[in-house]
């Protein structure tokens, strides 16, 4: 095939879901040894969102994606893939991305899920961007969504004050003759030596991590990726007018902005009342911030996602 001839990819809208149920750090110091002042210290975290019991991956997933398609445009039978990003599934089987598919009125898409844990999203992205250049799907639904609470422990406080649930989604589309592409390369890998420093041991275990190592990593290892996704893309820090990464601790998303140069008001701070959603954090940050007239249509936004395996992938997109 040539490659030259393959289309360019853009994002066509975003949507973002949260539970309900807010809970603040007092509500957790009241479950485990902890406070606020030692919370928003260590991680930034004011609130989170918890899901009610009933309440599933899917659900969180079809509301997002139902946002999602609103905002791009696109009726559901101009689907036909959908991915669901996700590590915290209630069972293996049947895919989230398949029941969420048939909820949405998406008739019989190319549907799976994808477990790169809080890199999902981004790798979801990715993939979604070369089947639609490929011509493998006219246009994608990607989602990241996560019930990471079914997953904790709540007498361990370096885990269970981090995490919490919700689901963000874009759908993905192929630019027009002569538009640029909207989607730049993924820049995308893994540190397997050290997988096990975030771990849910088993099929029914809490999440346990390292916390002070993945820090390390983060810090040090990752501004490069975002550095190679800006110049896959043809650009710099300084032309990207909103950096999203993933919302996993506000001091390593500060620190990696600052060894990227890119001023904090362009910087996606969802963590402080979201928590860290894993694979849903990108894409609820996203939504957030054009919530809050925070994204400018028609310039470059960077995106930085990483997390368990230890995975991690970038990529710069055009505002829609």
């Amino acid at each position: 095939m040539n490659v030259s001839a393959l289309r360019g990819t853009k994002v066509l809208g975003f949507g973002g879901y949260q539970p309900d149920r807010v809970v603040t750090n007092d509500d957790l110091a009241a479950m485990v040894d902890t406070n606020d002042e030692w919370i928003r210290s260590r991680v930034g975290i004011q609130s989170r969102r918890f899901a009610r019991d009933d309440e599933t991956v899917a659900d969180m997933a079809e509301a997002a994606g139902a946002k999602a398609l609103a905002a791009s445009g696109l009726e559901p039978s101009e689907v036909d893939l959908v991915i669901v990003a996700t590590c915290s599934p209630e069972s293996v089987m049947p895919t989230v991305a398949a029941t969420v598919a048939y909820r949405l009125g998406i008739v019989a898409p190319g549907a799976y899920d994808l477990n790169a844990a809080c890199a999902g999203f981004c790798y979801g992205l990715g993939a979604a961007s070369d089947s639609v250049r490929a011509g493998s799907a006219r246009n994608a639904l990607v989602i990241g969504a996560e019930k990471m609470t079914s997953w904790m422990d709540y007498t361990d406080r370096s885990t269970c004050i981090i995490f919490a649930d919700g689901a963000g989604a874009a759908v993905v589309g192929p630019t027009e003759e002569g538009e640029p592409a909207g989607i730049g390369p993924v820049v995308w890998g893994s540190a397997g030596d050290q997988a096990n420093k975030i771990v849910i041991p088993g099929r029914t275990g809490a999440l346990t991590q390292d916390g002070q190592g993945v820090f390390r990593w983060a810090t040090t290892a990752l501004h490069p990726v975002a550095l190679e996704a800006c110049t896959r893309a043809g650009v710099t820090p300084a032309d990207i007018t909103a950096f999203v990464p993933h919302q996993a601790n506000l001091r390593i998303i500060e620190a990696i902005a600052r060894k990227l140069g890119i001023p904090r008001d362009r910087v996606a701070d969802d963590i402080i009342h979201a928590g860290n959603t894993s694979s849903a954090s990108i894409p609820l940050a996203l939504s957030r911030m054009a919530e809050q007239g925070r994204l400018q249509p028609g310039t470059p936004a960077l995106l930085l996602a990483f997390g368990a395996g230890l995975s991690y992938a970038s990529q710069v997109i055009t505002v829609p």
